[in-house]
């Protein structure tokens, strides 16, 4: 089918659906390309019933420029729409009249066969549109840097002067990971998911992934690998660099700007390097001939993209990795409930130090809710910091630097009564009121108003205290407690990336930790009843991650190293105590199969006003699967969800109907449009 001449609107659905094209090309344009002369297009538009391959004719002018892969612009609904062409054909269905293309913005062939079936894939599993996939796979186009590739096509990857040495050092008491890295030199496809408990050094995380990349190199294959953040990449670039030489990869990141990314992807497109490094976008990088693919820290949710469909990038590496038979390597210190999923299904093996050896390689960590740090501590549940907490710092600093891991960024993020303790809420938007420093007017977080005269709702008192204390204000507070101790601060807009070997307390958010070259000496996890009471069910698995994350930073107990964590929750906090993150997985995996909750099924939201949900349901074809809703969403007015729960089994008819009623509804044009996203991380 060809694009539309006329209005979008009712034309274009008639012609969808009785399947004709469009009046012939006008006359006085060229004669059709001699070869192939009609082009299969996929036109970028956001709407879900033209989310699907139209027929073009290709004017001979074109035809040299107009390979599969190649950005175009075309005639469709009356105005010109940018698109991709997918493949290059004799002839159209009979009885089909097409437009000619207006032109080839590129020639690169930037849209790749096994590209496209990807997005496809990721597509019909978030029941959303293939143009939306493809927008974020493929770089934004910059000209100069197509003039660079300019009659270039795609070519062998450049031989490497020598295969890279695979050091398996870093994997020692490791169960199964010297066997992982043999497979994958021999050229195999092994399956796993590591564990690692350590976090600096040369046996830290970023050397594991190295020595995999190299592994997969020496069998004479690409390999990619995806972390979460800028700081874990250029952490995993300095490892890949010692192995395969700041010539042996090429890393994708949206934050390097446009010119430096879009070059890359042509670079890997066209074979010059056959390894790649990057962040979410880098999952769809063209790297030849691909042997392994890594995941880091497959639990952040930077992972999620922000736009429809909303793809996870863990699912779209295993859907790659199951489309392109390459390896694959789930890699963490803290091991999420998807990758133990996978794990007890037998998709992946697991990686992790047997547990003699981890009892010699992790710190000692101290729970101050037990009951014995209670009988030697009778202040230490109105303590911040208790005695137990106070003693690790005031030792740890002897001998090299202290984290000091805190919930929250600012002075006060969070206040509240001093008489009643009612929380503190601004009287215009009911936000969340906050200090940004000492003696500063509190002000909401949500819309910035300042309330200066605020006075509680409940008892009608003007004082207020800090109900939670954030990095700013903990500063603060050790360094008058530790004076002449320097106090760096890692949160917010200012993250440390690392820090030095002489002693210094080092307070951070979640995540923002800086990495010590020799490790930390203690660790102090504090504010973990906050971070556990968060309304979400994955409070608990997204703590844990975080403090593990935290405690890797620390040096092993036989060198000192020592972990103070802060909480109530012993079933929590005794996997830490054990440094069983495998088992906290899978404990977590099974209470959300006794409830039937994801991962252990399927999710769908379908969010939109109460008749637009009605509606959207109403010939709705599902197999058996559980419906909640719709209920209005707190905060937003008129706003609804509902709920459909299923099964991994029953997940591909689900998806298909809810992609095809999503189609069926755009045609319509009806008035109140309902958004479909699977999987979502906040929707319970």
């Amino acid at each position: 089918m060809g694009g539309n001449s006329g209005d979008a609107g009712d034309n274009v659905q008639l012609s969808l659906l009785q399947g004709f094209g469009q009046p012939a090309r006008p006359q006085g344009t060229s004669p059709a390309a001699a070869v192939d002369p009609v082009a299969q297009v996929l036109i970028e538009s956001p709407l879900p019933h033209l989310d699907r391959e139209f027929d073009y004719l290709v004017p001979e002018e074109l035809s040299a420029a107009a390979v599969p892969g190649a950005r175009i612009k075309a005639r469709f609904g009356g105005q010109e729409l940018a698109g991709y062409i997918t493949a290059r054909k004799a002839e159209a269905p009979e009885g089909v009249r097409l437009v000619a293309l207006s032109k080839v913005v590129s020639p690169q062939p930037v849209l790749t066969p096994g590209l496209l079936r990807l997005a496809t894939a990721v597509a019909e599993r978030y029941a959303g549109n293939v143009s939306d996939v493809v927008r974020a796979a493929v770089p934004p186009r910059v000209a100069k840097v197509d003039q660079e590739f300019a009659g270039r096509g795609p070519g062998p990857v450049e031989a490497a002067a020598a295969a890279p040495a695979v050091d398996a050092s870093c994997f020692a008491g490791y169960r199964s990971g010297p066997a992982f890295l043999s497979h994958l030199a021999a050229g195999e496809s092994p399956r796993a998911v590591l564990t690692s408990h350590r976090s600096y050094g040369p046996a830290a995380w970023p050397a594991q992934v190295a020595a995999a990349v190299a592994a997969a190199v020496q069998s004479g294959r690409g390999a990619l690998a995806v972390v979460p953040d800028a700081r874990d990449l250029a952490r995993l670039e300095a490892a890949l660099a010692a192995v395969l030489g700041t010539d042996g990869y090429l890393r994708l990141s949206a934050e390097d700007g446009p010119t430096p990314r879009y070059r890359n992807y042509l670079r890997l497109l066209h074979g010059d390097v056959r390894v790649a490094v990057g962040t979410r976008s880098a999952a769809y990088a063209p790297v030849p001939e691909l042997g392994l693919i890594v995941l880091c820290d497959d639990g952040d949710d930077l992972y999620v993209e922000q736009r429809a469909p909303y793809q996870h990038t863990r699912e779209v590496l295993l859907l790659r990795a199951g489309l392109e038979d390459c390896a694959m390597l789930l890699a963490s210190v803290a091991r999420s409930t998807e990758a133990e999923r996978l794990v007890q299904h037998g998709w992946a093996q697991p990686i992790q130090c047997e547990r003699p050896v981890l009892r010699t390689q992790t710190p000692r960590v101290v729970n101050t809710a037990d009951s014995f740090q209670q009988e030697r501590d009778p202040l230490l549940s109105h303590a911040r910091l208790p005695q137990a907490a106070w003693r690790a710092a005031q030792d740890g600093l002897a001998r090299g630097p202290v984290l000091v891991q805190v919930a929250r960024t600012g002075f006060s993020p969070s206040l509240a009564c001093q008489d009643c303790r009612t929380p503190a809420r601004c009287p215009e938007c009911s936000g969340p009121l906050g200090q940004t420093g000492r003696g500063a007017v509190p002000a909401c977080r949500w819309c910035g108003r300042l309330a200066g005269d605020y006075r509680c709702p409940e008892c009608g008192s003007a004082r207020l205290r800090a109900s939670v204390a954030g990095a700013a204000r903990t500063a603060e507070e050790l360094g008058r407690a530790f004076p002449g101790v320097p106090v760096i601060s890692s949160a917010g807009e200012h993250i440390k990336d690392a820090v030095g070997p002489d002693p210094a307390l080092v307070v951070a958010t979640p995540g923002a930790e800086p990495v010590a070259e020799a490790g930390y000496a203690a660790a102090l996890l504090l504010d973990g009843n906050a971070m556990l009471s968060r309304e979400s069910l994955r409070a608990s698995e997204e703590t844990l991650r975080r403090w593990f994350g935290a405690a890797s930073l620390v040096r092993p107990a036989a060198e000192g190293g020592l972990v103070v964590v802060t909480a109530d929750s012993d079933a929590v906090v005794g996997q830490l105590v054990r440094w069983d993150p495998a088992g906290a997985a899978a404990r977590e995996l099974g209470l959300r199969r006794e409830l039937q909750l994801p991962p252990a099924v399927r999710i769908a939201a379908l969010t939109g006003s109460q008749a637009g949900i009605e509606l959207f349901v109403q010939d709705l074809q599902l197999p058996p699967a559980r419906l909640v809703g719709p209920v209005p969403l707190p905060g937003a007015d008129g706003t609804h969800r509902l709920l459909v729960f299923f099964g991994y089994r029953e997940a591909a008819v689900v998806t298909a109907a809810l992609r095809t009623r999503k189609a069926a509804l755009s045609a319509k044009r009806t008035p109140d449009p309902v958004q479909v996203r699977l999987d979502g991380l906040d929707f319970l």
